[in-house]
């Protein structure tokens, strides 16, 4: 339910046994994954790998992908932070 994204958090945080440490693992888990993902793309960049169009455009698409759902899943709980 949408509408009790962000109630649902701050009970994870405040109710459950280390609730905090589980959303602060989650959150830093989801930058190293994407530092990974952008190193991974640098380095087919440095090494020519947008030569093998059909294997570049599926990363591409992957990459929006991940975007999109890294996306929804930070403006989930926007709406009931303010």
């Amino acid at each position: 339910d949408t509408m009790t994204a962000f109630s649902s958090v701050t009970h994870i945080c405040r109710d459950v046994n280390y609730g905090w440490i589980i959303r602060y693992m989650h959150a830093n888990g989801a930058s190293m994954f994407f530092i990974c993902l952008f190193m991974h793309i640098g380095r087919g960049l440095y090494y020519g790998s947008y030569t093998f169009l059909e294997t570049w455009n599926i990363g591409v698409i992957l990459l929006l992908a991940t975007m999109a759902t890294a996306f929804m899943g930070y403006v989930l709980p926007w709406g009931q932070m303010s």
